[in-house]
């Protein structure tokens, strides 16, 4: 693969964005949505993300989304503000280059620079191995799994989740305001 870069993503990304994901609702178990939602729709998404102030990142290599990854509110109740999820997508003809790692690590920086604490990964199917191990590699620890939580390709699915502390992680009382 030549130059890899990443940076924040615009309203122009979504088209590449919607296949992307796209690809992994139709084939993958990482996500447990079953219709791929379509362009207008990823993109409200991404305007509540960035809107709410969570990084929304693309990786680019040679002009060409190669890969995407954000953070958004953990659960919606007040008391998780200083929590983020993650999610990281990356084109199926681009995987295994790294650019899943790029992502993550860099969207590790953003969410500690805005004053997160913690991040968790929720991954999809516990047989991801690629995504379970992208996240221990980035410093992510096991924290359990959700057995046969989800439907999807006549299977029952299991539900990964990690986490990493951010910054102080819980050393001190957050950054965040209530």
């Amino acid at each position: 693969m030549s130059e890899l870069w990443v940076r924040p993503g615009e309203q122009e990304d979504v088209a590449a964005i919607a296949a992307i994901y796209a690809h992994h609702v139709r084939s993958g178990t990482g996500s447990f949505e079953t219709e791929a939602p379509d362009a207008s729709e990823m993109q409200r998404r991404r305007a509540a993300m960035v809107g709410q102030g969570f990084p929304y990142l693309v990786a680019e290599s040679e002009g060409v989304l190669v890969g995407y990854a954000y953070a958004g509110p953990y659960r919606a109740r007040p008391a998780y503000r200083n929590t983020v999820e993650n999610s990281v997508y990356v084109r199926p003809d681009a995987m295994r280059q790294g650019i899943g790692r790029m992502l993550l690590e860099r969207l590790v920086e953003e969410c500690a620079a805005r004053g997160f604490r913690q991040m968790i990964a929720v991954v999809g199917d516990s047989g991801n191995l690629a995504s379970i191990r992208l996240h221990e590699r980035a410093g992510f620890r096991l924290i359990g799994v959700l057995r046969s939580v989800g439907w999807k390709h006549g299977r029952w699915l299991d539900t990964v989740l990690l986490q990493r502390a951010l910054g102080d992680g819980d050393v001190h009382e957050p950054a965040l305001p209530a």
